[in-house]
């Protein structure tokens, strides 16, 4: 599309492999086109708000920002459909992933197939991840190791996308960042930052609050109050803005980059089983 001089809102996550994020990321600036990532959350008004009160330090030193995102099943069978091959081009779909026979259940269930995605981590992650960057300043992770695996749902289906998932990534700033999926119980949610003076509670997101809870030294912070909001266009809307007045996206093609880093890391840990850690100068990933 950039190379058609086509304007791109492309979902997230941005790549599933680093040369061909390095080389969709080219081609944008390239061809200097307006891009927006569909990293939405980084749009709600609450989202610049709670970036705020990071800016303003009332939380201290950050030492771990943690998301837990739970469901009873899979996000991916509620996808499943009655596909007949004569309905799609089937060959279309598969684009660049292993060519095989026409599976209705791989058609409309993809997202829990790894010949096409890779799971919880870059599926649902990344929109943790992004917000993250946008909250604290922080691009990328230096290390990042991960786990998972289907522990809950094996049926006839057979879908190979992990079904557990616990991924960590250290970031230069000074903290470390948790993610955990469990589809085989939905309780236990949460998004929190913490720090020394206090805590940023965002679960959900859009209602997040701010209080004094677990401060090991006295701040600024004391009861539970709500996050308060800032005027924040909305994601599409600033999209289309931008196509107009040809400026800078509020999630731009820099900001897919540094979420895909981290998801392609934390992938390549959970399948090699190895800690894999970044190279900004050199653009690389690498066990380390």
């Amino acid at each position: 599309a950039a190379k058609a001089k086509k304007d791109v809102y492309c979902e997230k996550p941005l790549a599933m492999d680093f040369e061909k994020l390095k080389r969709a990321v080219e081609a944008v600036k390239q061809a200097g086109v307006v891009c927006q990532i569909g990293t939405q959350v980084r749009s709600y008004p609450t989202s610049t708000g709670c970036r705020e009160v990071y800016r303003s330090g009332a939380l201290g030193n950050i030492s771990r920002i943690e998301q837990v995102r739970n469901g009873t099943k899979p996000y991916w069978y509620s996808r499943l459909a009655e596909v007949k091959p004569d309905e799609v081009d089937w060959q279309e779909f598969l684009m660049d992933a292993p060519d095989q026979p026409f599976n209705a259940d791989k058609f409309s269930g993809w997202y829990g197939y790894r010949d096409f995605t890779d799971g919880p981590i870059p599926g649902l992650a990344s929109h943790f991840v992004d917000l993250i960057h946008y909250i604290t300043g922080a691009k990328f992770p230096e290390s990042a190791v991960a786990q998972g695996g289907i522990f809950t749902w094996k049926d006839e289906h057979h879908f190979t996308c992990p079904d557990q998932v616990q991924a960590t990534w250290v970031y230069p700033e000074g903290f470390l960042v948790s993610y955990a999926t469990n589809y085989g119980n939905a309780s236990g949610n949460l998004i929190r930052f913490s720090g020394e003076e206090g805590v940023m509670n965002l679960t959900p997101w859009t209602k997040p609050t701010v209080s004094g809870e677990g401060a090991i030294r006295k701040g600024k912070l004391a009861e539970e109050k709500p996050v308060e909001p800032i005027e924040t266009p909305d994601h599409f809307l600033d999209w289309l803005q931008c196509i107009r007045s040809r400026g800078t996206c509020n999630a731009p093609i820099e900001a897919g980059y540094q979420h895909a880093v981290a998801v392609i890391m934390a992938v390549k840990a959970m399948d090699t089983g190895k800690r894999y850690i970044y190279d900004q100068e050199k653009q690389e990933t690498r066990e380390g």
